[in-house]
């Protein structure tokens, strides 16, 4: 992560202590997003409530530092790192990903039927030497 980038977050996001010094905090509205902090000291973690707010988030080069708002108080946390995802709805809307017609759908399912019974991936592979040898 570039050192000095900052990024602010308004709305409410739920806690929830993912284990050792992981925590996810995560929004639903209006955008979805979660935010995963790892390496969160121990006593900073008592900072961080059920539901916090407008989390500030600036990365500097070894560390991360969050100021959030919880139980109507402003409380800085330090993390060794941070990540923030944010889906996009439409990603895969744009990208020119190969579609299966009816009849490619046909031929994979019988492939992966095939592969599923007790020697079927030997089967399939000697079908394949036999394809490949017929051109």
């Amino acid at each position: 992560m570039t050192s000095g980038m900052r990024r602010i977050l308004p709305g409410t996001l739920r806690a929830r202590h993912l284990g050792r010094d992981s925590w996810l905090l995560a929004r639903t509205e209006p955008k979805p997003i979660e935010v995963l902090l790892f390496g969160v000291a121990v006593g900073m973690a008592d900072a961080i409530a059920a539901e916090v707010s407008d989390i500030d988030i600036e990365w500097s080069a070894d560390s991360v530092l969050l100021t959030l708002s919880s139980g109507g108080r402003r409380r800085r946390i330090e993390a060794r790192g941070a990540i923030v995802h944010e889906p996009l709805a439409n990603l895969y809307a744009t990208l020119p990903l190969a579609g299966l017609d009816a009849r490619a759908h046909r031929f994979w399912r019988r492939v992966f039927r095939v592969v599923r019974i007790p020697g079927g991936r030997w089967l399939l592979a000697a079908l394949a030497r036999r394809g490949r040898g017929a051109h």
